[in-house]
């Protein structure tokens, strides 16, 4: 396959099974390694950004995966491309209107400000990694992760975004009483 000048490479959305998205992303590595296609297929990302929780008084980070069931990846879509990454085992087709257009598969590439919205807020994530991204809303149920009411659940009375601290109605031998907890003492059921 012969690189055109106009080939330019955008990024494309492949829907994979929820949960197999870094599968996806191994087996999309290992074809452009095994096949040398460095040249058409430049990048292969899962958006994930951290997520704090408190554990027995310890902060633990976790990875979240920031979209899932979708890996973004960075590629010409000239000759075998389209097909080689369809047939990854796990990937279910590519976001946008796919369509056989004699015999060429069309995916909708994203839109240049999408691609730094995404990728803008993978960065962003990465520096203000002390920022909870998860908001909360009064009447939701969050699960206590840490303090003497470990593991009850709770729904959300009031959210002091500015002191990142919530008011929790949890349920103690019948009785609602409100309780303040950090952000980081809960998490979203």
């Amino acid at each position: 396959m012969e690189m055109n000048e106009k080939e330019q490479k955008q990024w494309y959305v492949v829907r994979a099974i929820g949960g197999k998205e870094k599968k996806v992303k191994e087996y999309i590595e290992l074809e452009i390694k095994h096949r040398g296609l460095q040249d058409y297929i430049s990048q292969v990302l899962i958006p994930t950004e951290k997520v704090y929780t408190i554990r027995n008084g310890k902060k633990i980070s976790k990875e979240k995966i920031s979209y899932p069931g979708y890996v973004l990846v960075e590629a010409a879509f000239v000759g075998e491309i389209p097909y080689i990454l369809r047939n990854v085992p796990n990937v279910l087709g590519f976001l946008g209107d796919t369509k056989e257009a004699g015999k060429q598969l069309l995916a909708t590439p994203l839109r240049p400000q999408e691609v730094s919205r995404i990728l803008g807020r993978v960065d962003e994530l990465s520096v203000s990694e002390e920022e909870n991204e998860t908001p909360f809303f009064v009447g939701e149920t969050v699960k206590v992760t840490d303090g003497p009411f470990s593991s009850f659940e709770g729904t959300i009375e009031a959210v002091d975004n500015d002191r990142k601290k919530l008011t929790v109605s949890v349920k103690i031998f019948g009785r609602k009483t409100p309780m303040e907890l950090s952000f980081m003492q809960v998490e979203k059921e």
